[in-house]
């Protein structure tokens, strides 16, 4: 069993930047896959940014360019850089994993973004 932690949320001004953090209880290997997904109210979760092996990402649409993945597989950690926030980037962020070690998938507690214009 693996638990995460996330970090870093908050309030923050359109064009503001903030660092989300994702802390998991237990070693992550480099091949499991990390990543974040955010959820408006009323809104499904959709995939913010994912990290796999050898550092491979993938980002939605909306935040090319402006929201950057990394990971430190010795501190078991994912960060997500977020820079020239929108209020449309308000959502709850949660973390997730996906284990091959362990054939599970994880999820964290959630932290909540806010973005005023």
């Amino acid at each position: 069993q693996v638990q995460l932690v996330e970090s870093g949320g908050g309030l923050v001004q359109a064009g503001g930047s903030l660092r989300l953090s994702c802390t998991g209880s237990s070693r992550i290997f480099s091949y499991d896959i990390m990543g974040w997904y955010r959820q408006a109210p009323g809104k499904q979760r959709d995939l913010v940014a994912s990290i796999a092996s050898g550092g491979r990402t993938n980002y939605a649409d909306s935040v090319k360019g402006r929201f950057t993945i990394s990971r430190d597989n010795a501190k078991n950690t994912v960060y997500l850089q977020m820079n020239s926030l929108k209020p449309e980037d308000t959502a709850v962020y949660y973390c997730n994993l996906v284990s091959f070690t362990l054939s599970q998938t994880y999820w964290g507690q959630g932290t909540q973004v806010t973005v005023s214009s």
